[in-house]
């Protein structure tokens, strides 16, 4: 592994614009609804499948009092049960919700959407490709199980690894009524919200601006302290790590330095302001990451994929990742080893 202790510390991470967000991560805890903007709501979203965590949503308001929620979390009952209860709280109901727009194709950001959808009417709006990654889920399953097979990942992790990356993986069943692309602007009456297409997270992952408001609603692109993952969305034609540090650097343009700089509504964590300095950070990281994989190939003659990523600097190691954060870092090792243009070093299992 490389010497960490041989880089510079990483910046602190951005400091929390809600307190109440940022105090609910550390505690474990669903924050309560708040008002962002007049006529801009957060609300948090609790995990399924017995996770103990939460993502947070968004509620705008449009100038004829119809609203657009932006992902709505995961499909467990509470979670409709608890916007409404949010809607109701502001003088609203479901069957206000006009549009539901979402960042990405998880199950934490569109699973809800298609309850929500049945519960108001409303149209749901996502990235093409996001609808085609979910189109071509079953092709993109056996490809998976053929990458963990080549791999060189030790035997006792491959059952799992299928179960959480392979084929054993689920993604939402959801078709939109409204394609989005890059710059379009969301019909909402009286606001200019723009999507903007960032992938590398997945393929189709979508930002929303609101410049107007100084709002930007990040999805899992830039989040306040995570490093989010890359690829985790389907196969794609170009590496999703280039792409993602393309998208990064979309983020660094966005932003305003000053005064008029963007507050960053994210979909984990809590609120904060430097969208500009974030997004350089985790440039940095991954760049520190390709580090790890330049040295690891140069000292290795022809290592699988398995073998790079034990030396590369993953928090606790390697061997300390299982199922799916393990089949995570195993495809971001192969991307960062491919995007040195050294894949043909790599040998499989």
């Amino acid at each position: 592994m490389t010497d960490a202790a041989s880089r510079p510390a990483p910046p602190a991470p951005p400091v929390p614009l809600s307190r109440v967000q940022a105090d609910a991560v550390r505690r474990g805890a669903l924050p309560p609804v708040e008002e962002i903007r007049h006529g801009v709501w957060s609300v948090a979203f609790a995990f399924g499948d017995g996770i103990d965590d939460h993502s947070l949503g968004y509620v705008v308001e449009g100038y004829d009092g119809a609203l657009t929620v932006i992902d709505p979390g995961w499909h467990v009952d509470d979670n409709l049960d608890r916007l409404e209860r949010a809607l109701s709280d502001v003088d609203h109901s479901l069957a206000d919700v006009d549009l539901i727009a979402v960042t990405h194709l998880h199950a934490d950001h569109l699973g809800g959407a298609e309850a929500l959808r049945r519960a108001s009417g409303a149209r749901i709006a996502l990235h093409a490709a996001e609808q085609a990654a979910l189109a071509d889920r079953p092709a993109d399953a056996a490809a998976a199980d053929a990458d963990i097979a080549r791999w060189g990942a030790p035997a006792d992790e491959q059952e799992a690894l299928v179960a959480s990356w392979g084929s054993g993986r689920h993604l939402p069943e959801v078709t939109a009524d409204l394609l989005l692309a890059d710059g379009d602007v969301l019909p909402v009456a009286g606001r200019k919200l723009r999507a903007v297409h960032t992938p590398g997270h997945t393929a189709g992952h979508l930002c929303f601006v609101e410049p107007e408001q100084r709002l930007v609603f990040t999805g899992d692109h830039v989040l306040p302290r995570i490093n989010p993952g890359i690829g985790l969305g389907g196969r794609t034609p170009t590496n999703p790590l280039t792409d993602y540090l393309a998208s990064l650097e979309r983020m660094v343009a966005v932003d305003v330095p000053g005064p008029d700089a963007l507050e960053v509504c994210p979909g984990h964590e809590y609120r904060f302001t430097g969208l500009r300095e974030r997004a350089e950070s985790l440039i940095a990281h991954r760049t520190d990451r390709g580090r790890d994989a330049a040295t690891a190939l140069d000292a290795l003659d022809r290592p699988t994929v398995w073998q790079v990523a034990e030396r590369m600097s993953w928090s606790g190691g390697v061997a300390s990742l299982h199922g799916y954060r393990l089949g995570s870092a195993l495809a971001q090792t192969e991307w960062h080893v491919q995007a040195l243009g050294r894949g043909d070093e790599l040998r499989p299992a």
